[in-house]
C-alpha cells in the first residue's frame, strides 16, 4: 500500500484572483490593520509620521507599527525574521499591501520610536477603560526580572577587577623577568622574542589601564558592578535562579480582566522603591479619583504607603518583620513588643508599661535604609519590669517616619488577608505570557534602558490587545474600534 500523494508541482492551480480572499473576516491581521488605521501617529510621537516633500520617499510608520504588532503577537520578533515574514507569510502580505522592507528598516523603526511605542500602549489602555474592559477598582502590582542584551560576562564587579588586575600583574611580572634573561642574549632569535614580548606587555599595559579605569568608574558612582556595553542594566537574581544582566519590569494589572493598565522599566534589583511611582502611573492612566493596590512583601516601604494614601491611593501590602522589637528571651517568652508602649503625638513620645515617658533621642538608619526613629528612657535601671521589657542597660523603641501609614496598612491587611489570592490570581497571570509566548525566551533584544523600555511598551501592547481579543472576538472588537477612539 502506498503513501499520501500531492499534486504534481506542474500542474495548473486556480487560486484566488484577490489576496483579500485568503485571509478570513475573523482574523487577528484585520483587527490589526483596524486599530492601526485608527491611531493619529503624528500625535503619538513617530518619526516620518509626515513625510517629507522631498527626497525618497519614507515607509509609513503605520505598516512598519503593523508589522511589529504581528510579530509580537506571534513571538516573531527579530528584524530579519520580520524580513523573511514579509516575503512568505499571507498574512503579513495582506496587512502590508505586499510591502517588503528590508531589515535594517525594520529595526531602524523599533529603535527611533521607544516613546512613541510607550505612547501607543498607554492609548490602548484608555481605548479598553472606555470599552468597559477594566474595573479599575483593585490593581495588583508585581516585578520581574528580565534579562537584558549585554552577557553575565560583561558585569565586571569589583572582586573580579581585583583579581584581573590581580593577573595582569603576574603576567607583566613574568614578561619582565624574560626580557632581563634575554637582554644577556644577542642572537637573532633572542631579538625576536623580546620584541614579542614587547608587543605582549604593551597589550597587557593597555588591558590593565582600561581595569583600572573600570575600578575608577565603580569607586566614583558606588556602585558594585559596572556593566559594559550596557551600563544602565544591573546584576540581578532572578529568584532563586541565577544572577544575570537584566532589568526590573514592574506591571499594575487591573482585577477585572488581567489587563496590564501600567508598567515602568527600571534598574533596580528589589520592589522598595516601586510601590508608589507604578501605582499613581496606572492611577493617572486610569483616570480615578481613589484606587485600591495590593502587593507583595517586597513592596513593604513605609514611605511609599504614606506616598499613597496620600495621593488617594489606598495600599494593601503585608508588613515585614515583627511588632517585637527586643527578640525571644533565652529561657523562654519574650518581651515587652512594641505594641505595648503607648504613643502620644501631642508630645512625641512613647509611655511604657511601667507609666515612664520615653522621649526621642536621635533619628538614625536601618539596613533597609528606612528612616527609623529612636526612643528610650533613663527609668530602665530600677525599673521592677525590666527583666520583661529589655536585658541592655535601656529599652529603645523604633518608630519609623511613617509610622501612621504602617500601622494602617497592617491593620487592612489584618482585615482583608484575602486580597493576597486576589494578587496572586491577577499579577502573575501577564508575566507568564510575557516571557513566554511573546518573548520567548524573556529577553531583551534592545541595548539601553529607553529602548529597552520602548520594546517592553511593544510587548505589553501585544499583551493586552491578545487579551482583548479573547475576550471581545475579531469581530466584536472591529466594531469597537470603529466607534470608540483609539
Amino acid at each position: 500500500m502506498g503513501y499520501v500523494g500531492g499534486q504534481s508541482r506542474g500542474q495548473g492551480a486556480l487560486f484566488p484572483i484577490a489576496l483579500d480572499d485568503l485571509v478570513p473576516e475573523d482574523h487577528l491581521v484585520r483587527v490589526i490593520d483596524a486599530y492601526v488605521a485608527g491611531l493619529n501617529l503624528k500625535e503619538l510621537g513617530f518619526e516620518k509620521a509626515e513625510p517629507a516633500a522631498t527626497g525618497r520617499p519614507p515607509y509609513d510608520p503605520a505598516d512598519l507599527l503593523r508589522l511589529y504588532l504581528y510579530g509580537y503577537l506571534n513571538q516573531v520578533r527579530s528584524s530579519r525574521r520580520l524580513e523573511c515574514e514579509c516575503a512568505r507569510n499571507v498574512e503579513v502580505m495582506w496587512l502590508l499591501n505586499r510591502l517588503a522592507p528590508d531589515h535594517k528598516t525594520i529595526s531602524d523603526f523599533r529603535r527611533l520610536n521607544a516613546a512613541a511605542f510607550k505612547a501607543v500602549c498607554r492609548s490602548f489602555v484608555r481605548f479598553c477603560a472606555e470599552a468597559e474592559l477594566i474595573g479599575g477598582q483593585w490593581v495588583a502590582i508585581d516585578g520581574s526580572k528580565f534579562q537584558a542584551v549585554a552577557s553575565r560576562r560583561t558585569a565586571s564587579t569589583r572582586a573580579k577587577l581585583e583579581a584581573e588586575l590581580a593577573s595582569i600583574d603576574r603576567h607583566i611580572e613574568g614578561y619582565l623577568q624574560t626580557l632581563d634573561a634575554t637582554d644577556e642574549t644577542e642572537s637573532e632569535a633572542a631579538t625576536a622574542d623580546k620584541e614579542a614580548i614587547r608587543k605582549a606587555l604593551t597589550r597587557l599595559q593597555e588591558r590593565r589601564a582600561d581595569v583600572e579605569s573600570t575600578k575608577a568608574i565603580l569607586q566614583e558612582l558606588k556602585q558594585t558592578h559596572h556593566v559594559i556595553g550596557e551600563p544602565e542594566a544591573k546584576l540581578m537574581r532572578h529568584g532563586d535562579g541565577p544572577t544575570s544582566v537584566a532589568y526590573n519590569v514592574q506591571t499594575a494589572v487591573d482585577e477585572k480582566n488581567k489587563l496590564v493598565v501600567h508598567h515602568e522599566l527600571t534598574n533596580e534589583a528589589n520592589d522598595l522603591r516601586s510601590l508608589f511611582p507604578v501605582a499613581a502611573g496606572a492611577k493617572e492612566v486610569l483616570g480615578k479619583q481613589t484606587l485600591n493596590v495590593v502587593a507583595d512583601a517586597g513592596y513593604a516601604s513605609g514611605e511609599q504607603l504614606k506616598a499613597c494614601e496620600d495621593a488617594g491611593i489606598t495600599p494593601y501590602v503585608p508588613m515585614q518583620g515583627s511588632e517585637n522589637d527586643q527578640g525571644p528571651i533565652g529561657g523562654g517568652g519574650i518581651y515587652f513588643s512594641r505594641s505595648a508602649f503607648e504613643y502620644d503625638q501631642s508630645s512625641d513620645s512613647y509611655r511604657c508599661p511601667a507609666g515612664e515617658k520615653l522621649v526621642r533621642i536621635v533619628r538614625r538608619y536601618s539596613n533597609r535604609n528606612e528612616r527609623l526613629i529612636p526612643y528610650t528612657t533613663t527609668a530602665c535601671g530600677g525599673c521592677a519590669l525590666k527583666a520583661q521589657c529589655t536585658p541592655a542597660k535601656q529599652r529603645v523603641v523604633r518608630r519609623h517616619v511613617a509610622q501612621e501609614a504602617i500601622e494602617r496598612t497592617r491593620e487592612r491587611m489584618q482585615r482583608q488577608p484575602q486580597v493576597m489570592a486576589l494578587r496572586r490570581a491577577t499579577v502573575e497571570h501577564p508575566f507568564a505570557n510575557l516571557k513566554y509566548r511573546i518573548f520567548g525566551n524573556g529577553r531583551l533584544s534592545l541595548r539601553g534602558m529607553q529602548r529597552a523600555a520602548g520594546e517592553m511598551a511593544l510587548a505589553v501592547l501585544a499583551y493586552n490587545f491578545r487579551r482583548v481579543f479573547n475576550l471581545l472576538g475579531a469581530i466584536k472588537m472591529r466594531h469597537r474600534l470603529t466607534i470608540l477612539p483609539a
